[in-house]
């Protein structure tokens, strides 16, 4: 059992910049930047209803999800070759790389593109060759994840998961996002339970905005191996004993439940009392692009707020190798490097 040495609230903010970390709820089109979005349109001969980069980055002001996603499927519309999705992806790594990021699986939402007529090739390509060079250029390993829009119909998911069939090799599981209320588990059921038949992981957004009831049917319904976002499980305690017992993993999202008013500040937000309870709870940055913040950004605005320490920074960052769907021999070696980090800064 590894002691976590005592740090000084001094060193608390190098050491959560420092640390090796995963992260497992990143939607690669979230990452797409004003200044990405207007090049990009330019390069595409796409119009944009936004004058300048200043305009459309004073628009991310959010009430809820859904008014994020209106913002959040506009800005894709750029994305229309596989360079694009490749270039979106490597500013994302480069990021990551400073962040001392050092696995990262990534969401990504073909429908979005496809229904726009770009080939699902296209998007997959583009960011699996990104997802090369990341780990030969700056060490950061990365996987991919399809996720299906739960606004749409199970029968477009199961047109989408044949589609990407042929390229099952560059993924390594599914996900399910978009608009959460009203868009139940149930009505994925039959795609997932399709998608276990295929080997291919499964994770589902549950419980951001809608009730507990939607983790508990993402794990009964469609088997999911993680639940992303998860914060609504503390109105449920039979479900937070479930959780804590079943050592199913939360991908908490600090700022973007801030900006997506699901909490009023980030003092107020819930993940402590999650982890106090002993869930294995992950900090992640959702749509960084969108919500003021990549993956340190999260660690060091959240820290600050609810006053948490080194021993909270250490299972966090334990949490996310443990959460990650790599074989157990990496996770560790991931989790001496976090420990190394610890002795050495103590030491200085």
């Amino acid at each position: 059992m590894f002691q976590v040495p005592r740090v000084s609230a001094d060193q608390l903010p190098s050491l959560l910049r420092r640390m090796p970390k995963a992260e497992l709820h990143l939607h690669i089109e979230g990452t797409l930047e004003p200044e990405l979005i207007f090049a990009l349109a330019r390069r595409n001969g796409v119009s944009l209803p936004y004058a300048s980069v200043e305009e459309l980055r004073q628009a991310y002001a959010f009430s809820n999800l859904q008014s994020f996603l209106d913002i959040y499927y506009a800005g894709a519309s750029v994305l229309l070759r596989e360079q694009d999705f490749y270039d979106m992806a490597m500013a994302y790594f480069e990021r990551a790389a400073v962040d001392h990021i050092v696995h990262a699986e990534l969401f990504f939402d073909p429908q979005t593109h496809t229904e726009r007529g770009v080939p699902i090739a296209s998007v997959i390509e583009g960011l699996h060759r990104a997802c090369d060079d990341a780990r030969s250029k700056l060490g950061v390993d990365a996987t991919l994840i399809l996720c299906f829009l739960r606004h749409l119909s199970e029968e477009s998911a199961f047109a989408t998961l044949e589609q990407a069939l042929p390229y099952r090799h560059r993924f390594i599981g599914v996900g399910l996002d978009s608009s959460e209320v009203g868009n139940p588990p149930e009505k994925f059921a039959r795609v997932f339970a399709r998608c276990r038949e295929l080997g291919l992981h499964r994770v589902a957004h549950a419980g951001e905005e809608g009730p507990p009831r939607y983790i508990w049917d993402a794990l009964d319904l469609l088997g999911a191996e993680r639940i992303d976002h998860g914060v609504q499980a503390v109105h449920d305690a039979a479900l937070m004993q479930r959780l804590a017992a079943e050592r199913i993993p939360l991908t908490v999202c600090p700022l973007s439940n801030v900006r997506l008013c699901v909490f009023p500040d980030l003092s107020q937000h819930n993940l402590p009392r999650l982890l106090e309870a002993g869930l294995v709870v992950t900090v992640n940055s959702d749509d960084p692009a969108y919500f003021g913040g990549y993956l340190n950004e999260n660690f060091l605005q959240l820290f600050a707020a609810t006053g948490m320490g080194a021993q909270e920074a250490y299972t966090l960052a334990a949490n996310s190798f443990a959460a990650s769907f790599v074989a157990p021999a990496t996770r560790q070696a991931w989790v001496l490097e976090l420990q190394g980090t610890f002795s050495d800064l103590a030491a200085a």
